[in-house]
């Protein structure tokens, strides 16, 4: 058995269709005839418990969710792809507080900004929550920003899955901000000759 990836367009699903791209390893796309930011058949519960994705069934039929810990694993299944830096090293310290970072305050940021309903049981606080979300991912934004140093990617000189992540999430961003290392962070991950045309199926000219 070989993975199997369940994904829509426009969805996070894109940076692990991206990984398996860079890792140069196949898969099975399994693309659900939905949109982002609109709820998953409740049927789909079935596969993933928490109806979100995107979902990751492994070759042993277990199943991988959650964005960053996809990346995360896949980029220690297939070592010299040049997913992350090695284990061990400081490098991928590095990749790990930043794939973290992102996966807690930017995609929950996201996931607020578009399902607000889901953060508060106040229906007149749905528009504060969102516009709370876009600051808050604003925030996180600039953290970043300051450590795109010296660059060009989060890491310096390389790309890595933390840096087609980060692009994603950027992209996704609502509000304004002045951030240009991340502009050009998300320029050179959409250049990739590998990943630009995945990015253009899932977000065009984003």
């Amino acid at each position: 058995m070989t993975y199997r990836l369940y994904n829509r367009p426009g969805s996070g699903g894109f940076v692990v269709e991206a990984a398996f791209a860079l890792a140069d390893e196949p898969f099975d796309l399994v693309e659900l005839d939905s949109k982002a930011g609109t709820p998953l058949a409740e049927s789909f519960r079935e596969t993933n418990p928490w109806k979100q994705l995107p979902t990751l069934i492994l070759p042993d039929g277990s199943i991988l969710t959650e964005t960053a810990a996809i990346l995360i694993h896949l980029a220690a299944v297939f070592p010299g792809k040049g997913l992350a830096p090695l284990p061990g090293t400081p490098a991928h310290g590095a990749f790990l507080r930043w794939m973290v970072f992102a996966s807690v305050n930017l995609y929950e940021a996201v996931l607020r900004t578009g399902y607000p309903q889901r953060f508060t049981a106040d229906p007149n606080a749905v528009d504060a929550t969102r516009t709370a979300a876009v600051t808050r991912m604003g925030e996180a934004l600039a953290v970043l920003e300051d450590a795109v140093d010296p660059g060009p990617f989060i890491l310096g000189a390389e790309m890595s899955l933390a840096d087609v992540y980060i692009a994603m999430l950027f992209a996704w961003y609502r509000g304004e901000i002045e951030a240009p290392r991340l502009a050009a962070l998300k320029d050179g991950v959409t250049q990739n000759a590998i990943v630009a045309p995945i990015w253009r199926r899932h977000f065009g000219d984003r």
